[in-house]
């Protein structure tokens, strides 16, 4: 009788499920960009979508009116706010943003609910891809290291991460778990029908690369 007990609600459950449906997303703001992202087996047009909403949001939220503000100092930001519980997302999320995360739920591959340190599951097909994929060998080797030893975490793996945020902007595999784990994972506990999107929104140039360093014309002589 118990066990009968038990598997109505669950039935029940099952069948709402599987009657839902799910509304594609189509409202795809950044389309004309180039392909940053792709991976084979995932959806990489929405990962695409995902990748450059965040990218805006965070200069916006950044900048706070810095003209000359660039796209690596808001991943400088975002990576140490992020990774030390700092981040007020409440405060950056766009509008676009939050319905690409709607949409990003439903990529159940993407996500682990059992997972305590973040919702992001670190072995499913789009993270394996971010993981192959990463340029910098030092990087990788880590990254690999923590989902091996079942180790990984925001916190572990953002202290190498934060000396080499500018990594991100000719790694879009590296910007992708960026986006990912450091934004779109903490929106699980964020409670959007509270969060003002009524915020000016401003264009982000990611073609921008940061300035070379400035060579001191009288460094090495005595004056």
């Amino acid at each position: 009788m118990n066990s009968k007990i038990t598997l109505i609600p669950f039935l029940l459950f099952f069948i709402v499920f599987n009657c839902k449906k799910e509304t594609p997303f189509t409202d795809f703001k950044y389309a004309d960009k180039p392909v940053a992202f792709t991976c084979e087996g995932v959806n990489s047009k929405l990962l695409n979508e995902a990748l450059y909403s965040f990218e805006d949001d965070i200069v916006n939220h950044y900048k706070k009116g810095n003209q000359n503000y660039r796209l690596d100092q808001a991943y400088s930001q975002i990576i140490r706010n992020s990774t030390f519980g700092r981040l007020k997302l409440e405060d950056m999320v766009s509008k676009h943003t939050s319905s690409i995360f709607e949409a990003l739920k439903n990529e159940t591959d993407l996500w682990d609910a059992n997972n305590p340190k973040s919702h992001l599951n670190y072995k499913g097909s789009t993270m394996n891809c971010i993981s192959e994929s990463i340029k910098d060998t030092a990087l990788k080797t880590t990254l690999d290291a923590l989902i091996s030893t079942n180790s990984m975490s925001p916190k572990l793996f953002g202290a190498p991460l934060a000396n080499k945020y500018r990594n991100t902007l000719n790694d879009k595999n590296l910007a992708m778990y960026v986006a990912l784990d450091l934004f779109y994972a903490k929106m699980f506990d964020i409670d959007f029908s509270k969060v003002n999107f009524e915020k000016p929104e401003l264009k982000v140039d990611f073609n921008q690369l940061p300035p070379k360093p400035e060579v001191d014309p009288h460094a090495g002589h005595n004056h």
